[in-house]
């Protein structure tokens, strides 16, 4: 139990990709780890792309990067909502600053674009936002999983088992 005593968010919003979110956040909590759904709207279920529910625990505005160890983003179509919200940009932001582990797949990588924190960054996203990525000034990658620093990212769903690792290895600072 590696992670024992570690705190972290996962952001929902309807369309998210449902082993996107899933995965991960099983992933972190067989290691020890407490993890909070958080939404726009507390308590309010929202559905997967393919149709599985999360309910959160938390809306975004009730948060702070200060009280937890680690943020996950999931892709789907979530993103292209979730990164309208200036509570969301601002809990990202916040994790960037502070160097905790940000894990993001496939297109969660549109809500670090809106954050405003990939300058420089090496990433991968699904290559559908390719472009999007490097216009916003980031280094991207073709691989199922890449590091850099504190930002954990994934391709898709194949790569889940290498991303879970290293998000869960950037949690437990290794």
């Amino acid at each position: 139990m590696r992670l024992a005593g570690k705190k972290v968010i996962a952001l929902v919003d309807d369309e998210f990709e449902d082993l996107e979110l899933w995965y991960p956040v099983y992933r972190v909590r067989e290691e020890g780890a407490e993890v909070h759904l958080a939404g726009l709207e507390k308590n309010k279920t929202y559905v997967g792309k393919y149709g599985v529910p999360a309910t959160a625990e938390y809306s975004w505005d009730e948060l702070n990067a200060a009280d937890y160890d680690g943020i996950l983003v999931p892709g789907g179509w979530a993103p292209d909502k979730i990164r309208r919200y200036s509570a969301v940009l601002k809990l990202v932001q916040d994790f960037n600053e502070a160097k905790k582990p940000i894990g993001q797949i496939c297109h969660a990588g549109w809500v670090l674009i809106s954050a405003k924190i990939l300058e420089g960054v090496t990433v991968t996203s699904t290559p559908g936002i390719r472009d999007d990525m490097e216009n916003a000034g980031a280094i991207w990658k073709d691989e199922p999983v890449v590091t850099d620093g504190h930002i954990i990212s994934a391709r898709r769903p194949p790569d889940l088992p290498p991303y879970g690792k290293a998000f869960c290895d950037a949690l437990a600072g290794e």
